[in-house]
């Protein structure tokens, strides 16, 4: 079987042995929940409700006047007893409605099954996917529905699902694509109605045989729905990389999948979708990894949203040693915490416990000009000296060399032999950039 791919990346150890093959199971119903109303890229929500108010499971608490924003619904019913700021996992505070949970689970007035498909206009879907509170599942958090808002003077005509998975360690993308497939292509079927299109694929890395295989049987007799099967290479996940292999397109920079007309989602969001429409229920829960040699057990759960880092940790025996480093998300992308004393959000895909012996201590060094890091750039870009304009504040420079076409995936600082920190460099600077042009305007 031909396999597709993208120019440059790198192979990193991927890890995945330890929770591949563990099916998910439900964690515990937490006694109290932590919801951030800013889960999401765009606008925070505000509250809907106050202290002492009594609310049921699925109720939106929380919502925005924004377009690029999505509610927040309570994941569990019971009484609000706080309204207070916290810590998130992205390392920002956003205010925080505390729930302390009641026995019932008693599900909010209206929560319903949306009808038949082929009733549902694409304008009704969107408005469904939004009131449901779905982002992007993969760690984005990009509001859904504004991905499927195509621009008037743009034209879709492919959607792409990712079941790439390609950061180390994470597995509940694969587990879902065994466990959920035809929910997955319904899920593809609601997002290719929504903006128009007749032709949709969902891409698979070949590490994954079992997903491939049970992804193949859904679609078999799908009329316009094809399996991808791509190389095991990292960031084959970024959404460029999949639009190239998969199409042979090249998002121009500076520029967005739409405008080489693709949209693209994660299959895990696909499922999100196919819940919002077959039940009417918004997302208040996600699947998620617990993994690492630091983990006693590793484990795939399915979790309710503002459930705290440290119970699931426990939830999967507990930490093997002492934690060298507890990382939410993958190791490539993820945020290492100074505390797991953080509510699961939207965004949170994996929780990675690495021991002590795992976390590396070093100094970095000089660059010695191997430009190991350009070669391994799936943009094309000059990581090093984007690092370099970025430390002595050249912000002009750095936004010439086209800075904000970075896509974060962090194969220059892991193939750096200097072990230079050159994406936390790159971020910084691209936080600038972006700071700077929203002052000008």
């Amino acid at each position: 079987m031909s396999v597709l791919t993208f120019k440059q990346g790198i192979h990193p150890e991927y890890n995945k042995e330890l929770t591949r093959d563990i099916p998910f199971r439900k964690a515990k119903r937490p006694a109290r929940v932590t919801i951030p109303l800013q889960q999401h890229i765009g606008a925070p929500c505000q509250p809907l409700v106050k202290k002492g108010d009594h609310v049921d499971l699925g109720q939106k608490i929380g919502d925005s006047d924004s377009f690029v924003s999505a509610p927040v619904h309570a994941s569990v019913s019971g009484v609000v007893k706080e309204i207070k700021k916290v810590p998130t996992p992205v390392g920002k505070e956003s205010l925080a409605i505390v729930i302390e949970a009641d026995e019932e689970d008693t599900l909010a007035e209206g929560i319903a099954p949306k009808g038949n498909l082929e009733d549902l206009s694409p304008e009704e879907i969107r408005k469904i996917i939004r009131e449901a509170g779905i982002v992007g599942m993969g760690g984005a958090m990009f509001p859904t529905h504004v991905k499927l808002s195509v621009p008037e003077e743009k034209e879709a005509e492919y959607f792409i699902l990712n079941g790439a998975e390609c950061e180390p360690y994470l597995t509940v993308d694969h587990r879902m694509m065994i466990s959920r497939p035809e929910d997955i292509v319904f899920g593809l079927k609601v997002l290719m109605k929504a903006i128009g299109v007749e032709k949709g694929f969902i891409g698979i890395e070949d590490n994954k045989p079992e997903a491939i295989s049970s992804m193949q049987e859904a679609v078999a007799g799908e009329e316009g729905i094809e399996v991808k099967v791509l190389e095991t290479k990292y960031p084959q996940g970024g959404e460029k990389m999949l639009i190239k292999a998969i199409l042979g397109r090249e998002v121009p920079l500076g520029g967005l999948p739409i405008d080489v007309g693709v949209v693209v989602n994660n299959v895990t969001t696909a499922v999100a979708v196919a819940d919002a429409i077959k039940k009417g229920m918004p997302l208040i829960e996600r699947t998620i990894t617990i993994t690492g040699r630091g983990i006693k057990e590793p484990a795939n759960l399915i979790c309710r949203f503002g459930t705290a880092i440290n119970d699931l940790i426990r939830e999967a025996g507990g930490f093997a040693g002492k934690p060298g480093k507890v990382i939410l998300g993958g190791p490539m992308t993820g945020f290492a915490q100074p505390t797991t004393d953080l509510p699961v959000v939207k965004g949170t895909s994996g929780i990675l416990v690495l021991p002590r012996k795992e976390v590396e201590e070093f100094d970095p060094l000089p660059c010695i000009k191997c430009a190991r890091c350009v070669d391994s750039c799936p943009q094309f870009l000059m990581p090093v000296q984007l690092a370099n304009f970025t430390e002595h504040q050249m912000y002009d420079k750095l936004e010439r060399y086209n800075v904000l076409n970075c896509i974060e995936c962090g194969s220059c600082s892991y193939i750096c032999p200097a072990k230079r920190p050159l994406m936390h460099y790159i971020k910084l600077g691209k936080a600038e950039i972006i700071a700077r042009k929203r002052k000008a305007q």
